[in-house]
């Protein structure tokens, strides 16, 4: 299992990055902010998933990213620059063209930062950073994280339990076989309803809910959490800041346009990438760092 640095750092850290690179990442369209936010999540979440995360961005993502990059020049049809016509008239524009691949990208994006959201930012950290303000919200999201891969492990233990004495899915005909998946849900369902029983047991209890109640935490706001917190604050500002003056202002539409160079507009896009890169430079400084301290 890969160790993940960032996923160290205290939640209020995690979250307000991610807050930070997915808001981002939906507001900025222009290429190269989506280029960089895009390299960067994907190179985060393949880090945090290995080969896995990268079979799935082959299989799924970017054929997402194709279709909705295709589809968008079918029923947009704005733009100045007409490279053909479909079959029933409607021009085909390089602007629909690039839109609907900017949009494709933001999508893949975002669907990439979330998946690293979710692995960084873990159940027990949304109860301590909204269990107090409001902890009926903050358990219903820290069940609905855990939700997934309780079940999906639960299943399959359920089932090579069944596969043992000949009752899973894979033995007899058709209706053996949906016998047998009817049972192994049956039996899902039951270890649900107990758990669920057993869980708010457990949290009455505790007194979950209940005024003035304490909780302990392991997490601690420390000089380290500081540094980072400071660095993605000033990240972020520098990338506000130049959002509501233009500084990469780009348009798509009627035709494409927009500022690509100039001192401010590198500084912008460096800062970008700073903040975007952020987890995956921490994760290699520490790296090299063990590195060093071995050789």
């Amino acid at each position: 299992m890969i160790r993940d640095t960032f996923a160290g750092f205290h939640p209020v850290v995690n979250f307000f990055y991610f807050a930070a690179v997915i808001g981002f990442s939906m507001f900025l369209m222009h290429p190269v902010t989506l280029g960089i936010s895009l390299v960067c999540a994907a190179t985060y979440a393949i880090y945090l998933g290995g080969k896995k995360t990268l079979r799935i961005g082959l299989i799924f993502m970017l054929p997402m990213l194709l279709i909705t990059a295709g589809l968008n020049p079918l029923f947009n049809h704005q733009g100045g620059t007409i490279l053909t016509y479909l079959p029933n008239g409607n021009p085909v524009t390089l602007e629909s063209i690039m839109f609907g691949l900017a949009a494709a990208t933001m999508l893949v994006t975002v669907i990439a930062w979330f998946s690293c959201f979710n692995k960084v930012v873990e159940s027990d950290k949304i109860v301590y950073l909204f269990g107090r303000i409001i902890p009926a919200l903050s358990l219903i999201l820290a069940m609905s994280l855990r939700f997934v891969p309780r079940f999906r492990a639960q299943i399959r233990v359920i089932s090579n339990a069944q596969k043992c004495i000949g009752r899973d899915v894979s033995s007899g005909n058709i209706f053996q076989k949906a016998r047998n998946g009817i049972k192994i849900l049956s039996i899902m369902v039951t270890w649900a309803l107990e758990n669920a029983i057993d869980s708010a047991d457990s949290m009455k209890a505790r007194g979950y809910g209940l005024p003035g109640r304490t909780a302990f935490s392991i997490y601690r706001f420390d000089k380290r959490d500081l540094k980072a917190m400071l660095l993605i604050i000033v990240c972020a500002i520098v990338v506000i800041v130049g959002a509501i003056t233009d500084v990469y202002r780009f348009r798509y539409f009627p035709t494409i346009a927009g500022a690509w160079t100039g001192f401010a507009t590198i500084i912008v896009f460096a800062v970008y990438f700073v903040l975007c890169a952020f987890p995956i430079a921490v994760n290699i400084r520490e790296d090299l760092f063990w590195r060093g301290n071995r050789i």
